[in-house]
């Protein structure tokens, strides 16, 4: 019998809106680069808990609530890759997607992972969108049913670009860019995810990310936006 495939990820944020609730955020996006310091309002975070290999029913996981405190350094990060140092939005974007796509709940506690992911977000304030990261990790309970099967999951990128509305409104007016240098960037690849007793498998990803380059200055992640793809 095929095993079954955990249906956790750290990515599934929006996976389950409407065509019209896609388009309303098309066309937020289209806003925002009229009006970039109105970004991360427009943006809106939340997780989609799921169910542990082993667990009896499904185990929705809360989202953060947006009055989270961010991680204490002191926390760590665990097996959380560091930021790199990287000026080029779309090399960003997937370097962020790759991080985003992989944990590992055999060494890493769901602080540590909070932690980590905290460390690539922009130190902006007014446009970082932190709910919207944090609310990729489950909570608590279902980070610890994970961590009892040894749960982990590396990723693979494909590819990254720059959604067709996100280009079509820059080239309408390309100075609204230069407020707050945030850059819609939609990523896609492939999640391979194990855990005891050999159980295992991968499903295709992809994942939206609004990046924030200023000139001379390393990218950093200013929020996950739900998935427009094209």
């Amino acid at each position: 019998m095929r095993k079954r495939l955990p249906s956790f990820s750290l990515s599934s944020y929006g996976a389950g809106w409407t065509a019209n609730r896609r388009i309303a955020i098309v066309a937020c996006v289209v806003a925002v680069l009229l009006a970039i310091a109105a970004l991360v309002a427009l943006l809106t975070g939340g997780g989609n808990g799921h169910q542990a290999p082993d667990a009896a029913a499904p185990a929705p996981a809360g989202s953060p609530s947006s009055s989270e405190a961010a991680p204490k350094p002191s926390a760590g990060s665990g097996s959380v890759a560091k930021p790199p140092q990287i000026a080029e939005p779309v090399a960003y974007a997937t370097a962020a997607a790759r991080m985003l796509w992989s944990y590992d709940t055999r060494g890493t506690s769901r602080g540590q992972q909070l932690a980590g992911m905290r460390a690539w977000m922009t130190p902006e304030t007014q446009y970082a969108d932190w709910p919207s990261v944090s609310g990729q990790v489950p909570d608590p309970v279902l980070w610890s049913r994970m961590a009892d099967q040894d749960q982990h999951a590396t990723a693979d990128v494909t590819e990254g670009h720059f959604p067709s509305a996100f280009k079509a409104a820059l080239a309408d007016d390309p100075s609204a860019i230069t407020e707050a240098y945030i850059y819609v960037v939609t990523v896609n690849g492939r999640q391979q995810i194990a855990w005891k007793k050999g159980g295992g498998g991968a499903e295709e990803r992809a994942v939206t990310l609004a990046v924030q380059c200023r000139p001379n200055h390393d990218c950093t992640l200013a929020a996950i936006a739900p998935s427009v793809t094209q």
